[in-house]
């Protein structure tokens, strides 16, 4: 799951709402390094948790290597799911009648030891120190990175008229640099807020008005929740971008010729005889108060980057759909396949499993397709099956399928999307993040109900998870979609699913323990695949498919939906 953010804010909120125990009891239990939760042992039973549990020891297996995008173990575990996608009974769906869809990449590897970040102001100039206090952005356009250029602090980099809201008001960008602090005004609704806190629309708004560099200035409230140690730690790993036909990065645009991050600590020498502080602008930033300034003198940007292309895969299965009108369109299931491969050394391991983030999606995923198929009756609707790449890299594996959907699928109608069911505790109930901007929370609660367990809402909707996995790529495609993640309730007195959770974001959390050997609740995933199946089941047989709601923020701003 790509939610570093989402999981360190969760982590905190999860302490605040820990039940009867005290939050320095609950801190003390899930704090890092402290020891896993007791967790009862409960026996994987029944059929189909046996099978659940089969393809996550796979799929999560030491000879996967992590399931990094583009690397060997990637294509093996594509290959288990292929087959196990063929044994259910599905047709393929991929390209040229196979299991496989390309998902063509671009790979870059910024290097900081290369790069340089200078600020020259009032006859001086300041070199603050790659990694210490700067990090470079990978360049997907170009393997060296040179800008000189006059700077503007333009605040969160937030064009939002509708919200009287404009970052860049009386200041003009053009040709210049773009200083501009993450997140978006606490004033702002959830849905808007997370959607302005995305780098991607800063980056499309500063672009939209002329910028040729870019420098992100961490607050100090940012490296409360992503420390800079941990950003340079991952600063050797690839990013990625889609590559298009003519073999150019999608989203990443060249007229931004070097991008930075500058860690909260090197954030007074960017701002040195500027008219205010970091110390002012950090708390400007936390009162919703920035304003747009223009700094004198320039800055100097230069990056150097390793950039390949590549190719990954989805892995597609189709069901088609039994009724000749509906089967035209189809409800798309995902779950990504990737997670990050090899790294640091953790007490000796350096394999990134990938047991819960997302194998058991993925396995959740594959029983749900198998009872699916092996059924006398298919869904009026056709049913897609996806296991995706890149989704670490941003979502690239689905946002690839949403603009490339098979033709054997038809149209796309509804996303059901299974990411990272932190399944360490026994639950009575799951939680369908998204559900309420759409008809689909009507489906969800009939779904559960047949299925005999609660529906809890998102219990940290501050936080807007809905927009940071695979689903969010249906979304902007103006396809409604939920987040089926595990439940909250617990099941019996002596395991809290929240302090699990919690223990497992703060501990385990893309690092090496994130394997087979957690208590993982088998028991609880095959129910979650009955929820996806009935769920598959109503919204595949209802005469209309799914719609955005009136007034929607999503649906408005993508779905066509009209605005209140």
């Amino acid at each position: 799951m790509s939610r570093p953010v989402l999981t360190v804010a969760c982590a905190v909120l999860l302490v605040a709402c820990g039940g009867r125990d005290s939050d320095a009891a609950v801190q003390a239990q899930t704090a890092p390094g402290a020891p896993m939760p007791p967790a009862a042992v409960v026996a994987n039973e029944t059929p189909a948790g046996q099978r659940i549990e089969a393809d996550v020891r796979v799929l999560a297996d030491d000879a996967m290597a992590g399931r990094e995008t583009g690397t060997l173990g990637f294509d093996s575990a594509a290959e288990h799911v292929a087959r196990r996608f063929a044994e259910s009974g599905l047709q393929p769906a991929g390209d040229d009648g196979g299991w496989f869809q390309r998902v063509p990449l671009v790979r870059a590897v910024a290097d900081p030891a290369a790069a340089t970040l200078s600020v020259s102001r009032n006859g001086r100039t300041i070199a603050l120190r790659p990694n210490d206090q700067f990090l470079p952005m990978p360049d997907f356009n170009a393997a060296e990175g040179d800008v000189a250029a006059p700077a503007v602090f333009v605040g969160q980099a937030i064009h939002a008229p509708e919200l009287g809201h404009d970052d860049f008001a009386g200041v003009e960008l053009q040709g210049r640099i773009a200083i501009v602090f993450g997140g978006a005004p606490r004033g702002f609704e959830p849905n808007p807020q997370a959607h302005y806190a995305s780098l991607h629309t800063k980056i499309e708004a500063v672009v939209a008005r002329g910028a040729v560099g870019l420098v992100l200035v961490n607050t100090v409230d940012d490296e409360a929740g992503l420390p800079w140690t941990r950003s340079v730690a991952q600063a050797g790993r690839p990013a990625m971008r889609l590559r298009d036909a003519d073999d150019r990065p999608v989203d990443a645009p060249a007229q931004l010729r070097a991008s930075m991050r500058v860690a909260a600590t090197a954030a007074d020498l960017v701002f040195a005889d500027g008219p205010r502080t970091a110390a002012q602008l950090f708390e400007a930033a936390r009162a919703g108060t920035l304003e747009p300034f223009a700094l004198p003198g320039t800055l100097t940007l230069r990056t150097r980057t390793r950039i390949d292309t590549l190719e990954s895969r989805n892995v597609l299965g189709v069901l088609p759909g039994r009724d000749t009108t509906r089967a035209g369109e189809s409800i798309v299931h995902t779950a990504h396949l990737d997670h990050i491969g090899t790294g640091t050394p953790v007490d000796g391991d350096a394999i990134y499993n990938g047991a819960l983030d997302n194998a058991l999606g993925v396995a959740i995923l594959i029983e749900a397709a198998r009872t699916l198929a092996e059924d006398d009756t298919a869904p009026a609707r056709s049913t897609l099956f996806a296991a995706l790449t890149a989704e670490e890299q941003g979502l690239l594996g689905a946002e690839w399928l949403a603009r490339h959907p098979p033709v054997s699928a038809g149209k796309l109608v509804a996303n059901l999307n299974i990411d990272m069911p932190i399944l360490t505790a026994p639950t009575r109930d799951i939680v369908a993040i998204g559900s309420e901007h759409s008809t689909l929370s009507a489906a969800v609660t009939q779904a559960a109900s047949e299925v005999g367990v609660e529906v809890s809402p998102d219990p940290f909707p501050e936080e807007v998870a809905f927009v940071r996995s695979d689903q969010y790529a249906f979304v902007r495609a103006g396809i409604p979609a939920l987040y089926l993640d595990a439940g909250v309730a617990p099941a019996n007195d002596n395991q809290k699913p929240k302090i699990a959770a919690t223990w497992f974001l703060r501990n385990c959390y893309h690092q090496p323990c994130d394997q087979v050997d957690l208590p993982i609740q088998y028991g609880d995933a095959a129910r979650m695949a009955q929820v996806v199946v009935a769920l598959t089941r109503i919204v595949g047989d209802a005469e209309a498919p799914p719609r955005w709601n009136d007034g929607d923020f999503f649906g408005t701003r993508f779905g066509g939906r009209p605005a209140r």
